[in-house]
């Protein structure tokens, strides 16, 4: 059993059409989806590329995950929080 981590471009009512895609492979386990990192991370019995082919087919932009897309993550919900300007605040 494997266990595949994407990166998925989701907005709104994408995390349906996610799992609508990945329902029709046969052997995945589980599929977990973090939508706030925009992370999906698939559990099964099939191969990482047929997955991913398979979610750019139901027309989602997705990538295998990596390092540089947490740190992408945890670098921008840090720093979103103080951007100032001459003290005016943007967010």
């Amino acid at each position: 059993m494997e266990t595949v981590e994407l990166k998925v471009e989701m907005v709104g009512i994408h995390e349906k059409r996610l799992r609508k895609c990945l329902s029709k492979l046969k052997g995945i386990e589980k599929v977990e989806v973090d939508v706030s990192s925009q992370k999906v991370m698939v559990t099964g019995y099939v191969h990482r590329n047929k997955i991913l082919k398979a979610i750019r087919r139901g027309g989602l932009k997705a990538d295998f995950w990596s390092t540089q897309n947490e740190l992408l993550c945890v670098y921008a919900s840090a720093s979103y929080g103080s951007l100032r300007f001459n003290n005016f605040n943007f967010f």
